[in-house]
């Protein structure tokens, strides 16, 4: 059983992992793709602009690239604060 010092440290960690992930996320899908779109066009990705490209494909595979080191690092945690499955 985690101490209360230790269960605060550890949702503190954990809530910091979510929120460096959705922040990533959030600046490769609305900031390259939307925002940024128009200082990042004329770089050409597969036949199209850069912009477009994350767009469509770029945030999709941001985002998977996100849910394995989410896990990754998770399980790390876990393991750092004894609360892993064995």
């Amino acid at each position: 059983m985690m101490s209360d010092k230790s269960a605060s440290a550890y949702w503190t960690a954990n809530i910091r992992l979510i929120t460096i992930c959705m922040v990533i996320w959030a600046l490769v899908s609305f900031g390259f793709g939307i925002i940024l779109r128009p200082l990042i066009s004329g770089i050409a990705v597969g036949g199209t602009d850069l912009g477009f490209w994350f767009a469509q494909q770029g945030s999709i595979l941001t985002f998977i690239v996100l849910v394995f080191f989410y896990a990754a690092r998770m399980k790390a945690i876990d393991r750092d604060f004894g609360v892993d499955e064995q």
